[in-house]
């Protein structure tokens, strides 16, 4: 209830004051974001703009002197190092996302898990520095270490990428342009529009790797009661509803 009651009050606040906030968030958090940004505004008045990009390259914005309101990583690798330079207030986790391979609905070269490392295929990832990369490089880790597809599949499954991208939208674009005979991204990046488009493979549990979010607001953010409301709201149960909706977990 005291929570609840401090979300009313700051909502209260920024119906009162309308700002203009500046959201950086994960390319990943692309269309829950955009709905919840929608909602939050409409209940305050206030005018919220995202910044969607990979986290890695969000954080080098940051320390470069961008400005913004709200930071909202996808991992807390590209997080921890703007709390420590005091950049941004400690983070709190908000949700918790999955690997999937996805493949194009009429390319039947990938249909299971080992075909990843067939000669020939064409495999899309994201770079090692972008969280779903560092994810998908610890989840073929995950899969040598337990020996069920042979000893050296990471390094057949490497051999077969072709592209890394700065980000899992770019990611998941180029099998849906028919760019890729594979790819790596989260579950909540089969979204509506992806669907029709792609067949989805599943990871074993054992295999796959938890993705937890944190979100915080910018020490220097000119808003930052209004910041602290949409991170506030982003946390409470109708923000939470709205993440779910997209496929994303509670945090863990």
């Amino acid at each position: 209830m005291r929570q609840v009651a401090f979300i009313l009050a700051l909502l209260t606040l920024g119906q009162a004051s309308a700002a203009n906030l500046t959201v950086f968030a994960a390319a990943s958090l692309t269309d829950a974001f955009t709905e919840l940004g929608q909602a939050f505004d409409a209940k305050t008045g206030n005018k919220t703009i995202f910044q969607f990009a990979g986290s890695q390259a969000l954080r080098t914005q940051l320390e470069n002197g961008a400005k913004a309101d709200v930071y909202a990583s996808a991992n807390a690798a590209q997080y921890t190092p703007l709390v420590d330079k005091g950049l941004v207030t400690p983070g709190q986790a908000f949700v918790s996302n999955k690997l999937t391979v996805i493949a194009p609905r009429n390319n039947p070269r990938v249909a299971r898990l080992p075909d990843l490392a067939a000669p020939g295929v064409k495999l899309v990832i994201a770079d090692r520095n972008v969280p779903v990369g560092d994810y998908t490089r610890r989840m073929l880790a995950a899969i040598d270490r337990s020996g069920t597809y042979g000893k050296d599949f990471s390094a057949h499954v490497l051999k077969n990428v072709v592209s890394e991208e700065p980000n899992v939208r770019q990611v998941a674009l180029k099998v849906q342009l028919g760019e890729a005979d594979a790819a790596v991204v989260y579950v909540t990046d089969v979204t509506p529009a992806l669907r029709p488009s792609v067949r989805v493979i599943a990871l074993p549990t054992r295999f796959n790797q938890s993705a937890t979010y944190p979100i915080g607001v910018l020490k220097g953010s000119a808003n930052p009661q209004a910041a602290q409301a949409f991170v506030q709201y982003v946390l409470s149960p109708e923000g939470q509803q709205i993440l779910k909706k997209w496929g994303f977990q509670a945090p863990r």
